[in-house]
């Protein structure tokens, strides 16, 4: 059976797609022995049989072979439009192609599916530049992975080596284990890039791990010494504990919280275990101690009692008239004062202030005493009142003799000069009969 002519499809629009325009089983038909035919150029063709099926179930059969192929001939074509396919590729798939569609046991329009595949060639050339886009295109996305994992590996690197001197040692392990992670997860380089990088990695955590093994080493030769000198202080705090000498084991017990925590940091369980002997013994001796007080609490209120008592007494000699009078009272109570025993320091604090301002009165006193009845004051005070008397004489005689000789001014001047000096002499003798008193 020859194709009529007006069904073909020109090569210029071929096309996979003009291949299964309409209805491909109106190229084939079913004998009635069950042979399938395809029609072709050069007329009918025999693709096969069947068996056990109908003549429809048969020619859809060898339809669905024929749209197979046309969907591998468009799928191919697309694929060199996209510029995904590489050329040298697609040449060897259009040959496979053309022997399929020569030898194809289907049913359809094979003129336009063959016209179709000798459409590929010219496709491949029109899109070569395509492909060479995408090409460089995929390049530059490769480099700039490559350049973004050499960029992730380098910080990793760059980490890992400023941690090298870390002495973090918790944190730091933890944190190179983290980077370590991160490098395995990390995308592969070019062997000498991925190998000189982890050679600094490696290296790095190598060192900080020599390190770490060092420190931990000479811990472990501390805590010895540690250990050894807080049992000492333990032994020492235990013969203490049932001390009853208050105020010099107390100190002691600081000096050996003192001397505890200069020892430093042992082996946190060693530490936890000894600190419960050593404390154990300073509560045993504190507990004795704060019972004492609580006994002498009740003999420091009544001796509080009588201070206060006492202080009014002090308080009442003010204000002191007589020296003697006023020493030999504030001697009797002073000696009351210091035969009372221990008073609570915080509130004999008040009292100890007002006893002071008593005895700073009586100092005062006394001071004034001494003043008053010192022999070289007194003398230096005589001189004083007789220089200005005699002063005074002086000016007054100047003042006569220039009244006699008519010089006015000159009398003026001596007169005031004897008047000034006569308010400084009464203030002299007024000092002056104080210390005669």
């Amino acid at each position: 059976m020859e194709i009529n002519p007006a069904e073909t499809v020109q090569p210029a629009a071929v096309s996979a797609a003009s291949a299964l325009v309409g209805d491909p089983s109106a190229f084939g038909r079913v004998a009635e022995d069950g042979t399938v035919y395809v029609k072709t150029a050069e007329g009918e063709r025999a693709v096969g049989s069947y068996p056990g099926k109908t003549a429809e179930e048969a020619l859809a059969y060898f339809v669905r072979k024929f749209e197979a192929l046309a969907s591998e001939v468009a799928l191919l074509a697309a694929r060199i439009k996209s510029g995904a396919m590489v050329p040298s590729d697609a040449a060897v798939a259009v040959s496979k192609l053309r022997e399929q569609v020569a030898t194809l046991n289907g049913v359809g329009d094979l003129v336009t599916l063959a016209a179709a595949v000798e459409q590929i060639p010219s496709l491949i050339e029109d899109h070569q530049a395509a492909y060479q886009e995408r090409k460089e295109i995929e390049n530059a996305v490769k480099e700039a992975k490559r350049a973004q994992t050499v960029e992730l590996k380098e910080k990793l690197v760059v980490e890992a080596e400023s941690l090298a001197l870390s002495e973090n040692w918790k944190s730091t392990s933890e944190r190179l284990k983290v980077l370590l992670d991160e490098w395995k997860v990390a995308p592969r380089l070019d062997k000498k890039t991925d190998a000189d990088l982890w050679k600094r990695f490696s290296s790095s955590r190598n060192k900080f791990d020599k390190r770490r093994r060092t420190h931990f080493a000479s811990l472990e030769a501390t805590h010895s010494e540690v250990q050894a000198k807080k049992d000492a202080i333990v032994k020492e705090a235990e013969a203490l504990a049932t001390s009853t000498d208050w105020l010099p084991t107390a100190r002691k017990f600081k000096e050996l919280m003192d001397a505890w925590k200069a020892t430093g940091r042992g082996k946190p369980s060693v530490d936890a275990k000894m600190w419960a002997k050593f404390k154990a013994a300073q509560d045993q001796f504190f507990a004795a101690k704060n019972a004492d007080l609580n006994k002498r609490q009740e003999t420091m209120t009544a001796n509080l009692a009588k201070r206060e008592e006492l202080i009014v007494k002090f308080e009442a000699l003010l204000p002191f008239k007589d020296l003697s009078s006023g020493k030999r009272a504030f001697r009797d109570l002073m000696d009351q004062w210091q035969k009372i025993g221990m008073t609570e320091r915080s509130k004999r604090a008040a009292l100890d202030a007002r006893l002071a301002k008593v005895e700073d009165a009586l100092d005062t006193l006394e001071q004034d005493h001494y003043r008053r009845t010192d022999p070289t004051a007194i003398a230096r005070a005589n001189d004083v009142v007789q220089g200005l008397i005699d002063a005074i004489a002086n000016y007054e005689l100047q003042a006569t003799k220039a009244e006699a000789a008519g010089n006015a001014a000159k009398a003026k001047v001596a007169r005031e000069a004897a008047e000034a000096r006569k308010v400084w002499l009464a203030e002299a003798q007024k000092g002056l009969s104080e210390f005669k008193k």
